[in-house]
């Protein structure tokens, strides 16, 4: 039920999506629908659990690590491709929400948590010397995870092996693209 209506989210926008819409993908009667949820927004709210529980998890173990700032921010960067590439709908759905409704907003501030959580991560890190200092954190931190979202656009499970690409990801991030 919940990756038939996020299929539908993604398809034709969360607004444009009906819970008619979505019992008759799923052979059902609305009645039906309404009996395993109670609304199209509690749909939206246990998708977007299904993305940010696991980047909230990554963080978490992130900053529970004794290693390094970098190591534990190369690491998260790293898992958050694994998380993109397992919930690809799902993700694809977290980073599509405006705030336009309840839910909506309750995912968009805490992707704004996860979003600080990784700037913290990026300012230790400089603070350790483990990455540039002359860079605001803040800013290569939403430009790693915009690379990082990037994928939900062309990443298919048959493009390429997840561990794979989580490795260029987090290769590009701390080395960049010179030679050495």
């Amino acid at each position: 039920m919940l990756t038939a209506a996020v299929r539908l989210f993604n398809t034709h926008g969360y607004d444009a999506t009906s819970m008619f819409d979505i019992a008759e993908s799923l052979g059902i009667t609305k009645s039906t629908l309404y009996h395993h949820v109670s609304s199209k927004e509690q749909l939206l709210t246990m998708a977007v659990d299904q993305a940010l529980g696991a980047l909230e998890e990554a963080a978490r173990e992130a900053l529970d690590s004794p290693d390094p700032a970098t190591v534990r921010l190369r690491r998260l960067i790293r898992r958050s491709v694994l998380v993109l590439a397992e919930r690809l709908e799902f993700v694809t759905l977290m980073l599509r929400v405006h705030g336009n409704t309840v839910a909506e907003q309750h995912a968009v501030d805490r992707r704004r948590a996860f979003d600080r959580i990784v700037t913290d991560l990026m300012k230790q890190a400089q603070a350790e010397g483990g990455v540039r200092a002359d860079v605001d954190a803040a800013t290569a931190a939403r430009l790693i995870f915009g690379m990082v979202n990037s994928l939900i656009e062309w990443y298919k499970p048959d493009r390429g092996v997840p561990d794979s690409i989580a490795d260029t990801v987090s290769d590009l991030a701390f080395d960049g693209l010179r030679t050495h």
